[in-house]
């Protein structure tokens, strides 16, 4: 993906997972969103919404070194046992992906994530804001298809197209074109 495209795409696309996810929270009730269902293994909608709020924050707001540290997460639990607040914290962190240049995207970072289950330690790589752009609406996605099927074990609508990977949208799109 060239630059330009990158910037065409990237930030909005960034912008449109957000506003995917405020569209379903504003249509849950504060029991669905709060809810453990056996089949999620106990984890609420809420928990998988601020996990994805907590890696767009980390990547929106870096650390003191200029850094992206996914590990130092806030894990707010008002943001998973309140709508209002992760709602907030959603806006919030549209206003900041709106107000960024999308020159930024090339920008060299240091990200650090913890991978393993044996060391304490979290390593540091080199990467670029682009990628992490690109790395966290991925794993939003990914989460957003786990809070589909909770809210489908609670008989709550969820609307067309929420937790499915755009790559999929597009197949899907382009197959029906084909079959027509």
């Amino acid at each position: 993906m060239t630059g330009t495209m990158a910037s065409e795409t990237l930030l909005p696309a960034l912008r449109a997972v957000l506003a995917q996810g405020s569209s379903l929270i504003e249509s849950l009730d504060d029991h669905v969103y709060t809810a453990k269902p056996t089949i999620a293994g106990g984890a609420s909608i809420g928990a998988h919404y601020r996990h994805c709020l907590d890696h767009f924050g980390a990547l929106l707001t870096g650390d003191a070194s200029g850094g992206i540290d996914y590990d130092a997460r806030k894990r707010d639990p008002r943001i998973e046992n309140e709508r209002e607040a992760a709602l907030e914290m959603t806006h919030h962190l549209r206003d900041l992906a709106s107000s960024f240049d999308s020159s930024i995207l090339r920008s060299p970072v240091s990200v650090r994530c913890g991978v393993s289950y044996t060391e304490n330690r979290s390593p540091v790589v080199h990467s670029s804001f682009e990628r992490e752009v690109m790395f966290s609406i991925s794993h939003a996605v990914h989460h957003y298809a786990l809070i589909a099927m909770i809210c489908r074990s609670l008989s709550a609508t969820i609307p067309e197209g929420f937790g499915v990977a755009p790559s999929t949208v597009h197949y899907r799109r382009e197959s029906t074109l084909f079959r027509s």
